[in-house]
């Protein structure tokens, strides 16, 4: 989607993904695959199983290595830089909680990890008291009574306080970009809907540009501004606007099973 390159936050350019290059099981998901997202959009991505909608985040956050093409951040290009040095401009919410958080530590200590990223490693305590209060503060918008828990270890709690927390981790020090990789799906259904209202709150509040996949269609139709829906490596669906304000569950079921279709399936 062509767009004004001061406006441009998110660049992928000529994406190519080959997987077991060279050898018998040689397979191409990305030939050429473009991808651009404006400051300020929420993206939501819909797809199935190998369409390449997490293989895409993990490119971007550099976690897979690229075969070809660029991809650029606020106008930096990325494509050589390392998973953890990405890791500084991005915040990345995974399926699983424990991976967000570190199970053994408090929610202080938690909190106190990620108030200190992108600082430089000196000897000095892990924990600033002087920042309990704002802490709280943090912690008292969520409505899971969190704020009053700070000494809790964090892996005596349920995956949707986890994932909650690991929400506001990510996004504690400024970051270009929140990264969602189907962070409601291990979750129950009224922790989910929990978790997915605390991101809008987060989003709209900080003025985020977020980047979610989900299986979930009815969060891909009611929530963000932007609409993908990928399959084999391309975006059968790009949205965004009025257009699509017009999509509903419907409309994504029926083309999901356009899609089985002519997949023979």
């Amino acid at each position: 989607m062509p767009m004004d390159s001061n406006a441009c936050l998110v660049e992928m350019r000529n994406i190519i993904q080959i997987y077991n290059e060279g050898t018998p099981d040689e397979a191409t998901l990305f030939d050429g695959f473009n991808l651009s997202i404006a400051r300020g959009d929420f993206v939501s991505v819909v797809g199935s199983n190998g369409s390449g909608k997490t293989t895409m985040l993990n490119i971007l956050c550099g976690s897979l290595p690229l075969t070809g093409g660029r991809v650029r951040v606020n106008g930096r290009d990325v494509t050589d830089l390392a998973e953890h040095r990405r890791a500084r401009m991005l915040g990345r919410v995974f399926q699983d909680p424990s991976k967000g958080t570190c199970a053994q530590l408090t929610v202080l200590e938690n909190m106190a990890l990620a108030d200190n990223k992108n600082q430089p490693y000196n000897l000095r305590r892990g924990v600033n008291r002087r920042r309990i209060d704002a802490y709280r503060a943090m912690l008292e918008p969520l409505g899971l009574g969190l704020e009053n828990r700070l000494g809790q270890q964090v892996g005596s709690m349920s995956g949707g306080q986890r994932q909650a927390l690991a929400l506001l981790l990510s996004t504690m020090t400024p970051i270009e970009l929140l990264v969602l990789d189907e962070h409601t799906a291990a979750l129950d259904p009224r922790a989910a809907d929990t978790v997915m209202e605390l991101t809008q709150k987060l989003i709209v509040g900080k003025g985020l540009t977020a980047l979610m996949v989900t299986h979930n269609l009815r969060y891909a139709v009611g929530y963000g501004n932007r609409l993908l829906m990928m399959h084999q490596g391309r975006a059968v669906i790009d949205a965004a606007g009025g257009e699509r304000a017009r999509y509903t569950m419907d409309d994504l079921l029926r083309t999901f099973n356009e899609i089985s279709v002519e997949c023979g399936n």
